[in-house]
């Protein structure tokens, strides 16, 4: 069942979601509904509390390092996600102007057909980690509340795993990517793609894998998968990076296994590095 939420982000109408989730974990959401939408047309899957396998484990030959060790993580309360990163058409009914006014930070966009190629309205807006806060901030503005934020590193995976404990959502086959994702396109030709139309994850989750890499809330630190709490972990208290997941459209994303992360300085910004908001659950 789809909701519309109304300008400040009230519920139209509720249902059970344990049957369109596929999960009897729904019980701690009994009165939520499975997507509802926003002001700006957002969409957004509820995400159900559980326990799953963060990282990679020692057998999986591509993990790095920073993806280690393996660990047991609960995510004690449900959640909603945006099924799709935000979109360039988003941004702009939020801050009233496109996302590419603003500089970047490598010379990319200057290529020859780039401009063309990704400043499109239902293309992801790749922005810095310090500008989607500022969208966080006028968007709950907007609405009415502090609802809206970037999902926990924790909370990303979990909901990009959806209960698989394969690669990648989809398993363990690398050569089934390019229907899940935009990936491995070189700077001569390629760029960012119309959000939603690769195949989903499990969970209803549109380009996980691809398109562009997604800011999450933590810094980062690549040995803090071995202190980390067991239960809603937040990431270090400081840093210097925040994490960037998902990979994106270029050859140089180097993976689009749901357990890689990427650090970036907050102010970066290019033309492969979105976002995907979080709401919080009623």
């Amino acid at each position: 069942m789809k909701t519309v939420l109304n300008r400040r982000g009230v519920l139209a109408s509720a249902a059970s979601v344990a049957v369109l989730l596929g999960t009897s974990k729904c019980a701690l959401a009994r009165n939520a509904v499975d997507t509802i939408t926003n002001g700006i047309g957002m969409e957004f899957r509820l995400i159900p509390a559980g326990s799953f396998l963060m990282g990679s484990p020692d057998s999986d030959r591509e993990a790095r390092d920073f993806e280690k060790p393996q660990h047991r993580v609960t995510i004690s309360r449900p959640f909603y996600l945006a099924r799709h990163e935000v979109t360039q058409a988003q941004w702009e009914a939020v801050m009233g102007s496109n996302p590419y006014t603003l500089d970047r930070s490598n010379p990319y966009y200057g290529l020859p057909g780039m401009a063309e190629r990704i400043t499109r309205p239902d293309h992801p807006a790749t922005v810095s980690w310090n500008d989607a806060q500022r969208f966080i901030a006028r968007l709950n503005e907007r609405e009415g509340g502090n609802r809206y934020r970037l999902p926990t590193e924790a909370e990303w995976e979990y909901a990009a795993r959806a209960g698989t404990t394969t690669a990648y959502s989809f398993g363990d086959n690398a050569v089934e990517l390019g229907r899940y994702a935009w990936y491995g396109e070189d700077f001569a030709t390629g760029g960012t793609h119309p959000v939603g139309r690769k195949a989903p994850n499990p969970w209803g989750l549109y380009d996980i894998h691809g398109n562009a890499w997604e800011w999450v809330r933590d810094w980062y630190d690549p040995a803090y998968y071995a202190n980390s709490p067991a239960t809603d972990p937040q990431g270090p208290e400081q840093g210097g990076e925040r994490v960037v997941r998902g990979g994106s459209w270029h050859t140089t994303a180097t993976s689009w296994r749901t357990a890689f992360r990427r650090s970036y300085v907050p102010d970066y910004r290019g033309i492969s590095i979105g976002f995907r908001l979080l709401r919080t659950a009623e």
